[in-house]
């Protein structure tokens, strides 16, 4: 009789649990919409029929619109995203000059359901200059430039590796005259906007290795070059290898063409190593792979 209880009892105890695992919670998503209809917008800071791509800011706002949607994810096409809600973002792109980007969205429902739309984009960005930079190189308005001869150092060479004229520094007005009678002219012509003139009196000093970038032959001295008149600088900061704050202002320029400012080393890019309202110093990459290095004194 007591076994009959026992295996009585044990036979509800098997079907109470039964009963509760059958009852369990049961979740549910609800009815999955994927969103229908999505479009894409984007505005350009500053557009307009003199500025297709934009003021130079490189702010874009972008703005998504779908039906059913809970949230969207833009991707900017340059490796970053966001998430937002409310389906409209502002974003700055960096990358210098003009480039084109494939911006996508993702309209994202219920259950996670997903629609997705692209659109491609050009966008320019200008580097904002430091008006610290601006004021030394143009005081407000233009400035000119020309070669600080009578220092020692005016000119020099050194190793890639150093911020330093480790291999040769020019006296005191060694070089022929056409390496000191050119004139650089920066003009401050608008809001992350100078313009650069060099006026190289019809020569210019080149080194031997870099003649030829010219459309020279021969080895180091004066050679008629063109430097192409009054050009638009471009402002960036894609540094050389081993700047840092207290080797550099972090600061490079690139000049169109040949990029020549007064002596030719077969670079276009300078980076700017020192400047205030009456000195300086820049230093380029020349054709040689050698660091050069110009000490400028303001007129």
């Amino acid at each position: 009789m007591k076994n009959n209880i026992k295996y009585a009892s044990l036979i509800v105890l098997f079907a109470m649990a039964v009963l509760f695992a059958c009852n369990k919670t049961d979740y549910s998503f609800g009815n999955i919409k994927t969103p229908s209809n999505l479009s894409i917008t984007a505005v350009l800071q500053g557009y307009d029929t003199s500025h297709l791509y934009g003021d130079g800011s490189g702010k874009v706002t972008i703005t998504a619109n779908a039906s059913n949607a809970i949230t969207y994810k833009f991707y900017f096409g340059n490796g970053d995203s966001l998430l937002s809600a409310t389906g409209s973002v502002t974003y700055t792109y960096s990358k210098l000059d003009t480039n084109q980007y494939i911006i996508t969205v993702n309209a994202i429902g219920t259950g996670g359901a997903i629609s997705t739309f692209s659109k491609q984009i050009t966008v320019y960005y200008l580097f904002p200059i430091a008006a610290s930079i601006d004021s030394a190189l143009t005081s407000g308005t233009s400035k000119k430039w020309s070669i600080a001869h009578d220092s020692v150092g005016h000119f020099g060479v050194g190793p890639s590796t150093s911020f330093s004229p480790d291999y040769y520094t020019a006296q005191p007005n060694e070089k022929p005259a056409c390496a000191y009678d050119g004139v650089i002219t920066f003009t401050h012509v608008g809001t992350n906007n100078i313009s650069i003139n060099v006026n190289n009196q019809g020569s210019s000093f080149l080194i031997g290795a870099a003649t030829s970038f010219y459309g020279q032959t021969g080895g180091d001295g004066c050679y008629p070059v063109t430097t192409g008149g009054t050009q638009t600088l471009t402002f960036g900061t894609d540094l050389f290898a081993g700047s840092n704050s207290s080797n550099s202002t972090g600061v490079q320029i690139t000049v169109p063409g040949n990029g020549l400012i007064n002596f030719g080393t077969g670079a276009n890019t300078y980076e700017i190593l020192y400047v205030s309202s009456t000195v300086m110093v820049l230093r380029n990459i020349g054709i040689d792979g050698n660091a050069w290095y110009q000490i400028f004194k303001a007129n």
